[in-house]
């Protein structure tokens, strides 16, 4: 990683709310890249002093489209930016470990739990996943950084800057309440009874003024 590519990505020319992300035409590319989100208000026991700041903004999250290659011989993701961006702000849990963690964080604020749907293999917030996208309407922003191979890209950035969303290949972050939280949530989905799928995912619902 370069520190232009370094510098691009933690201070962007711009960065999107979900009202933006989902106009259409997006504004989000339909290209590989690594795209980093910016929290306005802080979850739960996330504590954000050593994270970058951008026009008021906490960075606590970067990923990736599409994942890296499976080594097994299965066909690679043929995800895009746009793709991703959007199943964080409007799929379920299942989908978005990004929307798993802030869901198990803000259960208590919400009034939304964790639990095991269909099949029972899958977990979602069922219909607190609307009270999720809400949430993340108002507080979660956007940016991205067009690049192959963005797996190579992802693993520097979550090696060089704080961000305490980002559970996996992340052993140096200090914030483990997080990861506890996440753990204990999931532990109670296995334990409560199965759901019917509920069909629905985040929605589209409350907006926020583009930044």
């Amino acid at each position: 990683m370069t520190s232009d590519e370094l510098a691009g990505f933690v201070d962007p020319v711009r960065v999107y709310s979900c009202e933006d992300v989902l106009t259409r035409p997006s504004p989000v590319p339909a290209e590989d890249g690594v795209y980093g989100w910016w929290f306005r208000k802080l979850p739960p026991l996330v504590v954000a002093d050593g994270c970058r700041q951008h026009q008021g903004l906490r960075l606590l999250y970067a990923g990736i489209s599409p994942n890296r290659p499976p080594q097994n011989g299965r066909p690679p993701s043929k995800q895009t930016l746009r793709d991703r961006v959007k199943c964080h702000y409007t799929g379920n849990a299942e989908g978005s470990a990004l929307r798993k963690t802030l869901g198990c964080l803000l259960a208590d604020d919400l009034g939304i739990q964790l639990r095991r749907a269909g099949s029972g293999n899958r977990m979602t917030f069922a219909e607190g996943e609307q009270a999720l996208s809400a949430w993340m309407a108002d507080n979660a922003y956007v940016s991205w950084v067009v690049r192959g191979r963005p797996w190579e890209l992802e693993d520097e950035l979550i090696a060089e800057l704080d961000l305490p969303l980002n559970l996996r290949g992340n052993p140096h972050n200090r914030f483990h309440s997080v990861r506890r939280v996440r753990a204990r949530c999931v532990a109670q989905a296995r334990a409560l009874p199965v759901l019917p799928n509920p069909g629905i995912g985040g929605g589209r619902r409350a907006r926020t003024p583009a930044r």
